[in-house]
């Protein structure tokens, strides 16, 4: 098969169809095909499928509807969802005789509708990769080396038990992941805080979305957005703010798109200092200094409030003002807030402020407020030490125009991983949480979770663990004796790598001993005194909740390459383990048996809460493509707005039952008096500002290819041809000044550390600014050796988009 074979469709971001991909000579699939020529092959496509090793496959076409024109009958099709990011694409997986060959999207999942992205098409490809991790291994005279599964758990429990039993449980940590299932990461919590009695429970959401949490729960007292994906269909308006959606989440962009194509009046406007591929779609363009869009944002709300287009009836029902003064929250009248808006955040002060014009910023604001607007935004404003505050001024946005709670009119925070929503933040998988809206410092919190998991009064620690840089650096100083990682790869993603790395592998006196649970070789098992294979994605079953709160079930329908297990087999191993060295109470974890039975538990910690999913029983999972929380009963269809009456079932029964209000009516039911928080928040500029010796501004990001640290995209020699290597987009004038073209070598130099990186001299990046996707391994391009680890103070985020840097051509 070769490209020309194909029409192609003129969206190559998100394609409903691919062709069929051997597991033999690629060379005779893709020759030498620029990336263009493989995106457009892709985009070709309606299935996936990986032949036998040496055997080429045989294309066969598509229909729009994504069904195959000439189906093999000997493949079966099962339902089940992506793989890759937040967006929950729902997938058609084909397995024959016991092995998934083939992938593509599935026509009948309510919101993605057949579509998928140039990533997931690879997956099976990616599933039978041959550096699949396939038995244990023991770190002996500094080499890894192949164990029995009995010699390297007993050695993991021994560790872990040693560090409890000499220096207390805060001596231990794990450190998850959301690409964990559900299950995995609410077995591992339940673990560690309610058995082992630490909070030193931490994950990869961390680093991508405590921001968007901070920021639901600081402005409506409830986390997880309260729209869903069926309001792009009504939006007039889309604002995306930090977000590379065309290529980070390419299925929601093509949405967006068709909404674009389908309806000449709806409008885009984007928000980003540089010009990514989303530049296409923008009808206004916002192009902020990095580290200082909230004066832009502020600056919208003043134009919104002069020009008399806010909702005052909205904001007086529903709304009331705070601002933080002496570390204490004080509230304000809509006078103030106003008064404090024409004060500080003119569109001319902003244009001062931030480099975006005036004029563009007042543009911005009234088409904001014409609506119905969506609000999409992730690691932009995500990944920052205001990145709390910078999520707030999204919501003040909504609220002052009464934005919210209506068909296309929604604040929504985009997911980078599929299980973050479900499986870390809904769970209570971080060190100040607890499963589905409890928190570790609320006393009857604590005592709930632990008369359910059956610990022992007093277990849970009122006070928050230790967050994920402060983690790593306490396993620096050796306070830390003992780290689980399951199915992540900080040895690559941390920023300011190096000392993590340090952390986690140099050879020293009491050194930490650091186990890691994963299916593939990574810059983290090359750490590890202990590695543990696991199943990968359709080697076990699950379920994944992703960004419009939709818990979808995910089967097994092939079995882990040689002795690799499931994850929670493994944790429940090591649980049994534990117990039997007394530092976990005997029988802690006896009545979970099977994965079901930890989701049934799961579903029995919902009840009460705003998140209650008890109507989603594993079965009704199998059968439907995906349930939206909460979903109370088994009659139940799911949600798609919370906080209205009407559609929302907690306003119904429950405790946040409410009969006097009609259907259609708002009542932010977690917020202190039901009302959400329009927040005055100051302007802060990033943690490291340019200066004299460090003039340029580093950011760092994805490409449409590849994802996170590569562990699994580069198994794909189709995806790893489209982007064999890293660069750094250079503005012209940037490289003109330093005397770089294209192609040419240059040093990424911070206070930190160094790369040293291919140039790519485009205009996309602002004059100042470099660009560098993150997704290579090696040691030249490890770009977050370079990035700056300081953190919200709030959400605990690092501050990856922003750094001070210089370049030097190589």
């Amino acid at each position: 098969m070769q490209p020309d074979d194909h029409v192609v469709p003129e969206s190559t971001h998100a394609v409903r169809h691919a062709a069929e991909v051997s597991n033999g000579d690629d060379a005779t699939l893709f020759g030498d095909a620029s990336r263009r020529d493989f995106l457009r092959s892709s985009a070709a496509a309606a299935v996936v499928a990986v032949g036998a090793p040496g055997v080429a496959a045989t294309p066969f076409g598509a229909s729009s509807a994504g069904s195959p024109a000439s189906p093999r009958a000997d493949v079966e099709w099962v339902k089940s969802v992506c793989r890759f990011c937040g967006t929950g694409c729902g997938v058609l997986l084909g397995v024959r005789d016991g092995r998934l060959v083939s992938l593509r999207g599935d026509p009948q999942h309510p919101t993605t509708k057949g579509l998928v992205c140039a990533k997931s098409l690879f997956l099976p490809k990616i599933v039978a990769s041959p550096d699949r991790l396939t038995e244990p291994m023991i770190r002996k005279g500094g080499e890894l080396q192949p164990a029995s599964w009995d010699d390297a758990m007993e050695l993991v429990a021994d560790r872990f038990a040693a560090a409890i039993q000499s220096k207390g449980p805060d001596a231990v940590a794990y450190y998850g992941s959301g690409q964990a299932l559900s299950e995995e990461s609410y077995f591992a919590n339940r673990l560690f805080k309610g058995g082992i009695g630490t909070n030193n429970v931490e994950g990869n959401p961390r680093l991508c979305m405590a921001s968007a949490v901070g920021g639901y729960v600081t402005t409506f007292g409830k986390d997880e957005p309260m729209g869903c994906y069926d309001d792009i269909e009504h939006a007039k308006v889309f604002f995306l703010v930090g977000s590379n959606t065309a290529e980070c989440h390419p299925v929601i962009f093509d949405q967006i798109l068709a909404r674009k194509q389908n309806d000449r009046e709806v409008l885009v406007i984007v928000c980003d200092p540089r010009k990514s591929p989303v530049m296409s779609i923008a009808d206004i363009h916002l192009d902020p200094v990095p580290g200082y869009d909230l004066a832009v944002f502020h600056a919208m709300a003043q134009v919104i409030l002069d020009e008399n287009r806010h909702d005052r009836a909205f904001l007086d029902g529903h709304c009331q003002f705070k601002i933080v003064e002496d570390g204490n929250p004080k509230n304000v009248s809509f006078d103030d807030y106003k008064a404090w808006l024409d004060a500080n955040f003119t569109p001319a002060q902003a244009e001062r402020i931030a480099g975006v014009s005036a004029k563009t910023i007042v543009e911005a604001a009234r088409v904001f407020a014409k609506g119905p607007t969506m609000t999409f935004w992730t690691m932009g404003l995500n990944q920052r030490i205001t990145g709390v505050w910078a999520n707030n001024l999204m919501h003040n946005l909504h609220l002052i125009t009464g934005q919210i709670g209506k068909p296309g009119a929604t604040p929504f925070s985009l997911t980078g991983q599929p299980n973050a929503c479900g499986g870390v933040r809904d769970t209570g998988s971080l060190s100040h949480i607890l499963p589905y809206g409890r928190a570790v410092g609320n006393d009857a919190h604590r005592a709930e979770m632990e008369q359910l998991w059956g610990s022992k009064p007093g277990t849970i620690q009122a006070k928050p663990g230790l967050n994920t840089i402060e983690m790593f650096k306490a396993l620096g100083r050796d306070e830390i004796q003992a780290m689980l990682v399951l199915t992540t790869n900080p040895g690559q993603s941390l920023p300011n790598l190096t000392p993590h790395r340090e952390a986690m592998g140099k050879a020293r006196p009491n050194k930490p001993f650091l186990c890691v649970i994963d299916a593939y070789p990574t810059r983290t098992t090359e750490l590890a005194d202990v590695v543990l294979p696991a199943g990968m994605w359709t080697e076990k079953a699950g379920v994944f909740g992703m960004s419009e709160r939709r818990y979808q079930y995910q089967p097994k329908v092939s079995e882990a390459p040689g002795q690799a297990r499931p994850d929670l087999e493994i944790l429940m191993d090591l649980a049994k383990r534990l117990e039997a060295r007394g530092v976990v109470p005997k029988g802690y974890t006896a009545k979970l048996k099977t994965v079901d039975d930890v989701w049934d538990e799961m579903r029995q910690a919902s009840a009460e809460t705003a998140y209650d999913f008890r109507g989603m029983t594993r079965e009704r999972l199998k059968q439907e493509r995906g349930l939206r929380w909460p979903c109370p009963t088994e009659t139940h269809g799911g949600t798609a707005r919370r906080f209205v009456k009407g559609d929302d079932p907690c306003l119904d029964s429950g405790p946040y039952a409410d009969d006097s209000l009609q259907a259609g009516e708002i009542k932010f039911y977690g917020a202190p008096d039901h009302r959400a928080i329009v927040w005055l928040r100051p302007m802060k500029p990033p943690a490291e500002p340019v200066d004299a010796e460090y003039p340029i501004i580093l950011s760092t990001g994805r490409v449409l290819e590849h994802w996170h640290t590569g562990t699994m995209t580069m198994k794909a020699s189709e995806l790893s041809r489209a982007y064999p290597e890293c660069y750094v987009e250079i503005h012209p004038d940037d490289a003109k000044e330093l005397g770089v073209r294209n192609g040419n070598p240059v040093r990424i130099v911070s206070r930190r550390g160094e790369a040293t990186i291919k140039a790519r001299v485009v205009p996309m990046p602002r004059k100042g600014m470099v660009f560098v996707p993150w997704h290579w391994a090696d040691e030249a391009s490890l770009i977050n050796r370079v990035c700056i680890d300081a953190y919200d103070p709030g959400s605990k985020q690092p501050e990856f988009k922003i750094c001070a840097v210089r370049l030097e051509k190589a």
